[in-house]
């Protein structure tokens, strides 16, 4: 079983890193080798779920330019937005 949760990992960290974009490539894949190692199964399930969403929306969601849809991935979204120290929508209004 920790064979095969590994490998699901390595394919994750590659999927982050290889998203199309720079931008997303490195969003992602930064996030994705740090946080990797220790998520759970059912964390990386979901990650591996937000790595099926396509770079525009995943990116609007990201950047907080549109949320909708992004309730699933909710905690997610935050975790890599406060990685890269991006503001959040609460916080932007200072």
């Amino acid at each position: 079983m920790s064979d095969d949760l590994d490998t699901r990992r390595r394919r994750a960290l590659y999927r982050a890193a290889h998203r199309g974009t720079k931008e997303m490539d490195i969003l992602l894949g930064r996030f994705a080798d740090t946080h990797l190692p220790a998520f759970s199964d059912a964390t990386l399930e979901q990650f591996e779920r937000l790595l099926a969403v396509a770079d525009p929306t995943l990116q609007g969601w990201i950047f907080a330019t549109g949320n909708e849809g992004a309730s699933e991935f909710q905690t997610l979204i935050q975790d890599i937005r406060a990685f890269h120290g991006l503001e959040t929508q609460t916080g932007a209004a200072r």
